[in-house]
């Protein structure tokens, strides 16, 4: 618009000349005062807009992320016209950007509501958003103002599964024990007569009403433990031609059981080897073995932003976090293959009195070789090709 300006300034000028006109002069004076006045307007009514972002920045799939703009201008001068535009992530909108034209008059206000809809897990940016203004002729250049972006966290699916059966002696956390460590009151074995001592908590009342002598619950003895889920996202360790959509699988069967195992009150960890943009170089955060629903949302916000890396060793991952675990400690292995490193890292697990499961995730043409190779060393596997796989963990 600048060159446009120049070249009717240069005709002007030359049109004055040859006429020796006041009035092509006056012309010309107009033109540069317009242009000196729009060009100081825009850019002080432009640097006295304040905009603010409301949005939910997360959600769960199948959700809608309300977004809120609001735009304030806080001087006197009014806005003849203003240009709204945010970048939006294509996987959440139908339309790449957002936009609208408004005018603002002195210290009004204007707002701006829209909605994406959380379709795909991830961690996506709204914006920058860029504001643009300049003068009511056009003759100047518009001036723009660029803010950074926001950014949503959208988890991924969660599968509801009621009785995960996994060929393990407990998934859940929980295995008998020889040495009565504690008493689990969810497991009643028998009665016995009351003995001075007992606690009152014990006593069966069902039965002392009917025997006419005081009796008390014998519970099992039971040891609390642990449950480690590690994923393996390294793409060389997935079929090519089902890569996105085998890793995607494993990310739900570990959010799944991670899910799983918070409800019933047992404690678990996460480990994932893969990228994620937000974590100390890229490597995604270690989870120890906790209980409760903010831990469960902290590793749930991680596989929402992890993605796939490559040469990256599942098996050495398997080793370093193993020796950090206590006795008795189930491994949840979720990757697209087992090579022979792998199976000897979950064999040694076991042999140092750890429980390793191994969860094939999507399509792989060497399904039945790992599976075979599992069996040799005693480890359980469990395959789940789709989705609708996981079924066998809700009947």
């Amino acid at each position: 618009m600048t060159g446009v300006f120049i070249s009717l300034l240069i005709l002007l000028i030359f049109l004055a000349a040859y006429l020796r006109d006041d009035f092509a002069l006056t012309l010309i004076y107009l033109v540069v005062g317009a242009y000196v006045i729009g060009t100081w307007w825009a850019r002080r009514a432009l640097a006295n807009v304040e905009h603010k972002h409301r949005l939910t920045d997360h959600a769960f799939l199948g959700e809608k992320i309300q977004i809120h703009l609001d735009l304030r201008n806080k001087s006197w001068l009014p806005i003849p016209w203003l240009d709204v535009r945010e970048t939006l992530p294509v996987d959440l909108a139908g339309p790449m950007t957002f936009r609208h034209v408004t005018s603002l008059g002195p210290h009004a206000d204007s707002h701006f509501e829209y909605s994406l809809e959380a379709r795909k897990r991830g961690y996506y940016p709204i914006g920058p958003t860029t504001i643009s203004s300049g003068d009511i002729l056009g003759l100047t250049d518009s001036v723009q103002r660029v803010s950074a972006a926001r950014y949503v966290t959208v988890y991924p699916k969660i599968v509801s599964l009621t009785s995960v059966e996994i060929p393990s002696r407990s998934p859940q956390g929980t295995l008998r024990h020889v040495q009565p460590v504690y008493e689990d009151p969810t497991r009643v074995f028998g009665k016995r007569e009351y003995v001075a001592g007992d606690s009152l908590r014990r006593v069966d009342w069902k039965s002392t009403a009917t025997t006419g002598r005081l009796q008390v619950k014998l519970f099992e003895p039971s040891i609390s433990l642990e449950t480690l889920i590690c994923l393996n996202l390294n793409a060389e360790d997935y079929y090519y031609r089902a890569r996105i959509d085998s890793t995607e699988l494993g990310i739900i069967i570990a959010a799944s059981l991670a899910n799983w195992i918070v409800e019933k009150g047992q404690t678990v960890g996460l480990k994932v080897n893969g990228l994620d943009p937000l974590a100390p170089g890229n490597i995604p955060q270690y989870f120890s073995p906790h209980k409760g629903k903010a831990h469960l949302i902290r590793m749930l916000e991680t596989l929402a932003r992890v993605e796939v890396i490559k040469e990256s060793s599942f098996a050495a991952m398997i080793q370093q976090q193993r020796y950090r675990l206590s006795w008795g400690t189930t491994l949840l292995v979720i990757t697209g293959q087992a090579n022979d490193a792998l199976l000897d890292e979950l064999y040694q697990a076991r042999r140092a009195g750890q429980n390793a499961v191994l969860i094939l995730a999507g399509r792989n043409e060497s399904t039945e070789g790992d599976r075979e190779k599992a069996a040799f060393f005693g480890i359980p596997v469990v395959s789940i090709l789709h989705e609708r796989d996981m079924d066998i963990w809700r009947r």
